[in-house]
């Protein structure tokens, strides 16, 4: 498939990186959030990052202003009409996503392939709402999208051959690293990745260490460039344990359980870096 354009639903962190690196590469996107304001406070995102690239000596001025130029906001998914692949980074919810995918269902051209960014809710359960199930796929970017080079892409129990090899097609024209990877709770980097961290915040919830102690331990002692409480902080703690719940339903294994601390602090909002405080405070840098 030549994809000619492509919409990004959610404007966020993830939405607007996946946006920057597609304008980059020289594809039109539509990028959709359901408030404009949010939409331009992605585009801000965008903009910064070039200008700092352009800082860096990374960037012209002149590729900025073309890559900008091939961004459409948008406030409705109706403008995906003529777009060839919908890349879906919208809150982490099934139910939500199932809505926006039978919307996408409806108002996309039949050709349209459905991807969402999803980093750990099942793709055959999302494909299942739509009349294409063989057109729906994961892509798996991971925080920050400009710097990190992996794409878990993910294939449903019906996702087609054809589908699978243009989004791998597509993910390389964005510079990134493709992977296949099955329809299992967490795919394979969260399944590893989250249970640590929440092993880590079980040592402070236990009193084994601070969260300065236990990151240090696994920066100095397991060779990890951010301790897993610092990288929970970046990620976002909500995100943690919808992950580490999506597991333990998944999987019905204890080992997966969420540790109380990581739900108290979900539900007093200490969600990490974007809120302010997490296991660190952030306000005062």
């Amino acid at each position: 498939m030549d994809v000619k354009k492509i919409m990004v639903i959610g404007a966020g962190q993830m939405g607007a990186g996946i946006a920057q690196i597609a304008v980059r590469a020289g594809i039109p996107v539509v990028l959709n959030d359901i408030k404009e304001e949010f939409v331009d406070r992605g585009l801000g995102v965008i903009t910064k990052n070039f200008d700092k690239a352009i800082s860096k000596g990374k960037m012209t001025e002149e590729a900025k202003n073309a890559a900008l130029g091939l961004i459409v906001k948008s406030i409705s998914l109706d403008d995906a009409k003529d777009v060839d692949v919908v890349i879906e980074a919208a809150v982490e919810n099934t139910a939500i996503k199932s809505e926006i995918f039978k919307t996408l269902d409806k108002v996309t051209p039949a050709h349209a392939i459905l991807a969402t960014n999803t980093s750990s809710l099942p793709i055959t359960e999302i494909a299942a709402v739509t009349g294409r199930p063989a057109q729906v796929i994961g892509m798996h970017f991971f925080n920050p999208v400009p710097v990190m080079k992996l794409v878990e892409i993910i294939r449903g129990i019906a996702t087609s051959d054809e589908t699978y090899k243009a989004v791998e097609a597509l993910t390389l024209i964005m510079e990134k690293v493709p992977v296949e990877i099955s329809d299992s709770p967490g795919f394979a980097v969260n399944r590893m990745l989250i249970p640590m961290i929440n092993e880590g915040i079980f040592c402070v919830y236990e009193g084994v260490g601070t969260p300065e102690a236990i990151d240090t331990v696994m920066k100095f002692g397991a060779n990890h460039p951010m301790g897993p409480l610092a990288l929970a902080d970046l990620i976002g703690l909500d995100t943690c344990l919808a992950i580490m719940d999506v597991l333990y339903e998944g999987f019905k294994d204890p080992k997966y359980r969420a540790c109380p601390l990581l739900r108290k602090m979900v539900k007093a909002g200490w969600l990490g870096q974007k809120t302010g405080r997490g296991f660190y405070d952030y306000t005062k840098k």
